[in-house]
């Protein structure tokens, strides 16, 4: 019998070629449903600061007074 370039198993050597590239494809729909998951976790897009919650964070540092604060609340709200 003479098997040219066949292993044992009869696969050739293109089994190799194959199954690196099957792990390959495998590897990439994993990463992509980990990316899918993660970008669904978070909501689909960066959540914006509403211009209040920038208001009490400047308040918080001390950066306007309790009147500016309560001034420019009311002219958000």
């Amino acid at each position: 019998m003479q098997y040219g370039m066949m292993d044992s198993y009869g696969y050739g050597m293109s089994f190799g070629i194959m199954g690196i590239l099957a792990l390959i494809f495998w590897l990439l729909i994993l990463i992509g449903l980990v990316l899918l998951i993660k970008y669904l976790w978070e909501g689909g897009t960066k959540k914006e600061e509403s211009a209040l919650e920038i208001l009490k964070k400047r308040y918080a540092r001390g950066e306007i007074s309790k009147e500016e604060f309560e001034e420019k609340k009311k002219d958000l709200i």
